[in-house]
């Protein structure tokens, strides 16, 4: 949220005072999804050293999983037109460090990670460091955090996010769920309409019924591109 707002103002010809440039640096994005991306391409147009992009989570398939058919966004291998242009992807791995001196960055300290008991753990020597002296967070959504959940006795789905009815109410009266703890991790225009529908259900639980608007129901999901 402030490296690539500022490349956007200097693209329309903008000054921007101590802009955040990879120039001649070696640039780690932590996070390999479409904000990931555009950190890699913009850092590669500022003709960085070097550019990695980690992600946590394995490789996707080639394939669309059989667990997602259409119309469900698939979550398949990609290549952007930002990957096209260069950088390096490393999947299953994740930041345990950062290492530098005087305030300032020279290294990731990082591990290759599987999946043991529902969480990520780090492999037996596959500890590394990874040159950086700039690094970019654009870390996605993995579920939403169980203090809530455990402390309500929140019901979960297949998938970890929390389970919800027609009308958004969890199985505990009262308490509804709207946007990527609900439906997972999903674009921001997904969130408001599910937290006007939400509304919806809430205002409808107090008062009996509800005039306000109910944009989609809770099983809607993005359509396939």
């Amino acid at each position: 949220m402030e490296y690539l707002p500022q490349a956007n103002r200097v693209a329309r010809g903008k000054e921007v005072a101590d802009q955040i440039l990879a120039t001649g640096k070696d640039v780690v994005i932590i996070g390999g999804g479409d904000t990931g991306a555009d950190c890699l391409g913009t850092a590669i147009r500022q003709k960085a050293k070097s550019v990695t992009q980690l992600e946590i989570m394995p490789t996707p398939t080639q394939q669309r999983p059989t667990g997602q058919p259409w119309p469900t966004y698939p979550m398949t291998y990609r290549v952007s037109s930002a990957h096209e242009e260069g950088g390096e992807r490393v999947y299953a791995v994740n930041t345990s460090a950062f290492v530098g001196d005087n305030g300032g960055v020279s290294h990731l300290r990082v591990s290759d990670v599987s999946m043991v008991d529902g969480r990520f753990t780090p492999v037996d020597g596959t500890e590394r460091d990874i040159s950086a002296q700039l690094v970019l967070l654009a870390m996605g959504f993995t579920g939403p955090e169980r203090t809530a959940i455990d402390e309500l006795g929140l019901e979960t789905d297949a998938r970890g996010n929390i389970a919800r009815n027609d009308s958004y109410e969890t199985n505990v009266p009262g308490v509804f769920v709207c946007g990527d703890a609900g439906r997972g991790q999903s674009l921001i225009v997904w969130a408001i309409a599910e937290g006007r529908s939400a509304a919806n259900g809430a205002d409808a639980y107090l008062s009996g019924s509800s005039k306000l608007p109910r944009p989609i129901p809770p099983t809607a999901r993005p359509m396939a591109v």
